[in-house]
């Protein structure tokens, strides 16, 4: 048995992945698994790309690392101009990370530090969404709303994390409503939670831009993010966006809020920055965040021993150069028309699709007990875990997840596949898929469940 402590079913044995190519990964008995979830919208570029291998191969044979209190390196150099040089003003710093979650607590720790170095000291609560993930470090979990991921730690978790409702018009909805209307009304609860903490008591609003697989790839309804930008500036409440799973194209501009007519002040990266090839996370900072700090303590009050490694940085840089060389965002963009067209037509009237929802390559299928009163299946139903390993079997990786309805019911399966994913490949993800889900739900199954 494996002395791993595996994340998910511990005591249980894992196919071991000895090899990838393309979108395909390789076990050691030799069975192919098509990867149409890039792991966690991680693996944007497939498995075998010579491009980023050889970058990586060059670069440790010149260093490896340095610590970044004492040097930088050129692929950092390289990959914050390349980073800046895409971002609109005022974003014109970049701070490097490992990862997400180490994204989101620097955000956090920045976000206090800004309002000590201009003085107003009272500006301590965080807004998050509920059914939001932001990671699961202490803070960055704080700072989310995924009940079933909060359960266990609520009583270790920072209070100063305060949470209003998601933007999710399939639950949340009205009939009477139009989606333009929907997003105001929700986006208005941050005005309301506000004014509850009082305005100088708010530091800032932290969202997904495309929420990720906590409610399944559910973009923001048209308006919304304007008016919550609106919302941040009246107050002088810093919004930061996390755009570490639908960030970095997969959505099909390098940036989501750009779709959003927006700018943040600060945005968190990772996942397919580095498109897998190394561990890897960035912040991208707004101008007047990191001129506060250059005017007053002249240092940020954090940072990581592995934060801007040069191996991490390299990896990005080749993984976003080669984007550009390929014209990548495009291919996103047509593929993912085609991927929502085939799902639409396979499950647009299944009667446990509920919804199907996304943007780019970043689609959702909510799966529902019953479709006409958009019922859930119960969480005794472990829906999710039954997709995901059939889906294994059928040598097809998805990403099932539970809770999304309540917290603890509703499940919905996300698909991200690498952006060199071609259509014959989206014909047999969503053949696979059909399979799966026929064999999880079989027609005698359907009613009784």
């Amino acid at each position: 048995m494996s002395k791993v402590l595996y994340r998910h079913n511990v005591a249980h044995d894992l196919p071991k992945a000895v090899g990838g190519e393309g979108i395909w990964i390789v076990d050691d008995a030799g069975k192919r698994y098509l990867d149409a979830s890039g792991g966690a919208a991680v693996s944007c570029l497939g498995h075998s790309n010579e491009q980023i291998r050889a970058a990586l191969t060059e670069q440790v044979a010149q260093l490896a690392y340095a610590h970044t209190r004492y040097f930088t390196t050129e692929p950092m150099e390289a990959l914050a101009d390349l980073l800046i040089d895409a971002a609109p003003y005022p974003l014109s710093k970049v701070w490097f990370t490992s990862g997400g979650s180490e994204a989101i607590e620097a955000a956090l720790k920045i976000t206090r530090q800004y309002f000590f170095e201009i003085g107003e000291m009272d500006r301590r609560f965080i807004i998050g969404r509920r059914q939001g993930y932001h990671g699961s470090t202490t803070g960055a979990l704080s700072a989310g709303g995924n009940a079933w991921r909060r359960r266990i730690f609520e009583p270790v978790l920072l209070e100063t994390t305060h949470h209003i409702g998601p933007c999710y018009p399939y639950r949340h909805m009205r009939a009477d409503e139009t989606l333009e209307a929907y997003g105001r009304r929700t986006a208005d609860e941050l005005e309301a939670k506000i004014q509850e903490l009082g305005p100088g008591n708010v530091a800032a609003f932290m969202a997904e831009t495309v929420v990720g697989s906590s409610i399944g790839t559910q973009p923001p309804a048209p308006g919304y993010f304007k008016r919550i930008r609106e919302i941040c500036d009246r107050h002088g409440v810093l919004l930061i966006l996390d755009e570490v799973m639908c960030g970095m194209g997969r959505t099909g501009t390098r940036f989501a809020f750009e779709q959003e007519g927006i700018v943040p002040d600060m945005c968190a990266l990772a996942k397919g920055l580095s498109a897998g090839y190394a561990p890897f996370g960035a912040l991208l900072l707004a101008d007047k965040i990191h001129r506060a700090i250059e005017n007053g303590s002249k240092a940020v009050m954090h940072g990581h021993t592995f934060m801007g490694h040069a191996l991490g940085c390299t990896a990005a840089l080749a993984a976003q150069r080669y984007i550009d060389d390929n014209d990548l965002l495009q291919a996103v963009r047509d593929r993912g028309a085609y991927l929502e067209r085939k799902l639409k037509e396979k499950f647009g009237q299944h009667p446990n699709v509920g919804d199907i929802r996304g943007r780019g390559l970043f689609w959702s299928l909510e799966m529902v007990a019953d479709r006409n009163t958009q019922a859930p299946f119960p969480a005794t139903a472990t829906l999710s875990a039954k997709i995901k390993d059939t889906a294994m079997e059928n040598g097809l990786i998805c990403y099932p997840m539970n809770g999304v309805a309540d917290g603890r019911q509703g499940d919905v399966v996300m698909l991200a596949p690498p952006f060199i994913v071609t259509e014959e490949e989206i014909d047999l993800i969503v053949a696979r898929l059909a399979q799966t889900i026929d064999a999880v739900l079989p027609s005698g199954a359907r009613a009784a469940a």
